[in-house]
C-alpha cells in the first residue's frame, strides 16, 4: 500500500532505473530491457518488448498512468509521482528512447508480418524522430508538441498539472489523498524546475515572444490572485475527500499548506522569473529569432506533419488550399445571397450578427453546452451507415478552466481512461460567447468528438489487440488530419448540413481556417512574419484575426500543420483505394481499416491500406 514516503521509494528506483539505461547506452551494450524467452517467436519477442518498454515509459512519465487510468493495482505506486522537468530528468527521457530503440532494432523486422510490422514500423518511427528531436532542441528539453519554450500562455505545469490533478487523478481512498498530497508537493518543485529551465535558456537566448510571456505572466498572477483556499487544488480535494465519506481534516489542512506554501511561492517566483526576462524578449513570432531555430522548425514541420514536406512545400500547399475553398465558399454564399464583400467579410458580418450568439452569462453558457450534447446525439445516431466500430466510451462536453481560458485555443479534446471509467471530455473555450456563434458549432463537435477525436481515439484504446504503447499513441497528422478528415465526413458523406446552409458555411470557415494555418504557421517560423502579418492573413481568409491561435502556432511550432496535411493524406487514400477497388469499395471497411490500426505515421498508414487492398 502507499503512503507519502513512497513518493520518494518511487523516485529512488526511478533515479536507478534510469542510471542503469544512461550506462548502457553510453557503454555501448545490449540494453536492460527482457524480450522474454529465447524461444520466442519474433512476433513474441516484440510484443514481450513492446510489454516491457511501456512499463519502463510508465516509470519514467508517471503521470501517464494517471492520464489512462492505469495508476491501480501494481501501478498505483505511480499515483504519488509528477513527470519532472529538471535536466537529469531530460537525460533519463533521452536514455529511455535510445535503449527503447535499440531493443526494438535487436528483432528482425523482415520476420514480423501483418500488425506485427505495423506496430514495429510505428513505434521505430516515433523513438527515431524523438531523438532526432532532441538534437534539433539542443537548449532545453522537447514539449508535448515540440515547442522550444518552457513556460508561455500555453506551456508549464501550472497549466497542465491542476487540471490532472482535479479531473484525472481519483481519490477513492485514503491512499489515493496521500498521492494527491504527494504530488501537490512535487507541484511546487515542477514548477521550480521549470522557472530555472526559463532562466537557462534565457541565458542561451532562447526566449519566447514578449507576447507569450505577458499572456503567461498574465494567467499565473490570475491564479495567485485566488485565496489558496479557495482554488480548485483544495476546493476538489476537500469535496472529494467528503464524497467518499473519508473527510480527513488534517489531510485537509496539509493540502491548504502545501498550496499557500511551496506551490504559491514557487508560482510568485515562476511570475519574478519571467518578468525579469520580458525586457529581453521581442516581439518575433518565428523560432528563427532564437539559436538553432531554422533547425529546430524544419523539424518540428516533418515531425509533426510526419512527411518529407518542406516549409516552402507546405506554404504553397496552404496558399493553393485557400484559394480553393474561396471559390468553394463564394459558390454557397451565393445561393443564401450573400454576394456583399469578401467571403471573409461575410462570415465577419455573421459572427456579429445577434441572432446566432448565445447570452455571454453562466445561463447562455450553460445553454450552449446543452446545445452541443444535442448536437452529439444527431451525429451520434447516424455513425452506423458510415463506420463499422463505434466507441463504447462516452464523451461530454467541458468548459476550458477559466483560470485558463485567456490563452487555450477554441476547443480539443481529453481522452477517455483505457478501461472506459472516465469518459473522453470535449473541451469548449467560452471566455466570451461571440467567439462560437452557433454556425460555427456543429464541425467543432464533429471535430473534437463524433466523428472526430473521440471515435478515433476511443476506437483505438478499446482495441486490446493492440500493444500498450500503440494504445496511447498519438501521431499530429494522423489524429488531426482523421478530425478534418471526419468533419468533411459529416458535411459531404452524412449530410449534417443539408438543412443547415449556416452550418455548412461554418464547415468551410472552419476548412479554410486550417488551410490558413499552412500558410501563416511557415509564415512567421519560416518565412519571418510577424504576429501581425500572420494575424492580417487570418483576418483577410476568415473573418478573424485569431489572435489567440496565431499566438498558439508561436510557441508550438509545426504542430498546426499537421491538420490539413493530415486530411490531404486520408482523402489521398480514399480516392486511391476507391480507384483501385472499383465496386468492392466498402466507406465502412475503409474507415475500420484505418481506425482499427490506431495511430500511426502517415507512411506507415499508406502501407495499412495497400495491405488493406491487397485482401479485398
Amino acid at each position: 500500500m502507499l503512503n507519502r514516503r513512497s513518493l520518494l521509494a518511487g523516485a529512488s528506483a526511478l533515479t536507478a532505473t534510469a542510471g542503469a539505461l544512461s550506462a548502457c547506452a553510453a557503454a555501448g551494450t545490449k540494453p536492460s530491457i527482457a524480450v522474454g524467452e529465447p524461444d520466442l517467436s519474433e512476433g513474441g519477442r516484440l510484443k514481450k518488448t513492446f510489454e516491457d518498454i511501456f512499463e519502463l515509459y510508465l516509470e519514467v512519465k508517471p503521470v501517464s498512468a494517471t492520464d489512462t487510468g492505469l495508476d491501480t493495482g501494481e501501478r498505483a505506486r505511480l499515483k504519488s509521482r509528477l513527470n519532472m522537468a529538471a535536466p537529469a530528468d531530460r537525460e533519463k527521457d533521452k536514455a529511455f528512447y535510445r535503449v527503447a530503440l535499440n531493443q526494438l532494432k535487436d528483432i528482425d523486422r523482415k520476420n514480423l508480418s501483418g500488425m506485427d510490422r505495423i506496430n514495429y514500423d510505428t513505434i521505430v518511427w516515433d523513438y527515431t524522430e524523438t531523438l532526432k528531436g532532441y538534437g534539433a532542441a539542443p537548449y532545453g528539453e522537447p514539449q508535448d508538441y515540440w515547442g522550444p519554450y518552457s513556460v508561455t500562455q500555453l506551456t508549464g505545469s501550472y497549466q497542465t498539472t491542476p487540471d490532472m490533478l482535479e479531473n484525472r487523478h481519483t481519490i477513492a481512498t485514503k491512499t489515493d489523498a496521500e498521492a494527491y498530497l504527494s504530488r501537490l508537493e512535487a507541484y511546487a518543485t515542477v514548477i521550480a524546475q521549470e522557472t530555472e529551465a526559463v532562466k537557462t535558456k534565457a541565458a542561451k537566448g532562447v526566449i519566447a515572444p514578449d507576447f507569450a510571456l505577458k499572456k503567461a505572466v498574465t494567467q499565473l498572477k490570475g491564479l495567485l490572485a485566488v485565496a489558496p483556499a479557495e482554488t480548485n487544488l483544495v476546493t476538489s480535494f476537500d469535496s472529494r475527500l467528503k464524497d467518499k465519506g473519508i473527510a480527513d481534516a488534517k489531510m485537509s489542512a496539509q493540502a491548504l499548506k502545501l498550496v499557500s506554501g511551496p506551490v504559491y511561492q514557487a508560482m510568485q517566483a515562476q511570475v519574478a522569473a519571467l518578468e525579469a526576462v520580458l525586457p529581453r524578449a521581442t516581439h518575433d513570432a518565428g523560432v528563427w529569432h532564437i539559436p538553432g531555430g531554422d533547425e529546430h522548425y524544419a523539424f518540428a514541420a516533418g515531425y509533426n506533419t510526419s512527411t518529407t514536406f518542406t516549409p516552402e512545400e507546405i506554404h504553397k500547399i496552404g496558399l493553393e488550399k485557400v484559394k480553393e475553398i474561396n471559390a468553394e465558399l463564394e459558390t454557397v454564399m451565393a445561393k443564401l445571397g450573400m454576394t456583399k464583400g469578401t467571403p471573409a467579410e461575410r462570415m465577419k458580418a455573421m459572427s456579429k450578427d445577434p441572432k446566432f450568439i448565445f447570452e455571454n452569462t453562466d445561463a447562455g453558457k450553460d445553454k450552449l453546452l446543452a446545445h452541443l450534447n444535442a448536437q452529439i446525439g444527431v451525429v451520434q445516431a447516424k455513425l452506423p451507415a458510415y463506420f463499422k466500430t463505434l466507441p463504447k466510451s462516452a464523451v461530454t462536453v467541458r468548459r476550458v478552466p477559466k483560470a485558463t481560458e485567456l490563452g487555450a485555443p477554441g476547443g480539443y479534446y481529453w481522452p477517455p481512461s483505457l478501461d472506459g471509467s472516465r469518459p473522453g471530455a470535449y473541451y469548449i473555450n467560452l471566455r466570451d460567447t461571440a467567439e462560437v456563434p452557433t454556425w460555427t458549432l456543429p464541425t467543432l463537435t464533429y471535430h473534437e468528438a463524433i466523428p472526430g477525436h473521440h471515435m478515433q481515439i476511443s476506437i483505438q484504446q478499446e482495441n486490446k489487440n493492440l500493444p500498450m504503447l500503440r494504445q496511447m499513441g498519438i501521431f499530429n497528422a494522423y489524429v488531426e488530419g482523421w478530425a478534418l478528415y471526419a468533419e468533411e465526413v459529416a458535411a459531404k458523406d452524412m449530410g449534417m448540413y443539408d438543412d443547415d446552409p449556416y452550418g455548412r458555411i461554418g464547415y468551410l470557415h472552419d476548412a479554410m481556417f486550417r488551410a490558413c494555418r499552412l500558410v501563416v504557421d511557415t509564415g512567421m517560423h519560416y518565412k519571418r512574419w510577424t504576429r501581425e502579418q500572420a494575424m492580417a492573413f487570418m483576418d483577410a481568409n476568415t473573418g478573424e484575426d485569431n489572435e489567440t491561435e496565431i499566438e498558439r502556432y508561436a510557441v508550438w511550432p509545426g504542430q498546426a500543420l499537421g491538420y490539413m496535411i493530415g486530411k490531404i493524406k486520408w482523402l489521398e487514400l480514399r480516392a486511391k483505394m476507391q480507384a483501385k477497388l472499383g465496386a468492392k469499395f466498402d466507406i465502412r471497411e475503409f474507415h475500420d481499416t484505418g481506425l482499427v490500426a490506431g495511430a500511426v505515421p502517415l507512411a506507415v498508414l499508406e502501407t495499412v491500406y495497400n495491405e488493406w487492398a491487397a485482401t479485398v
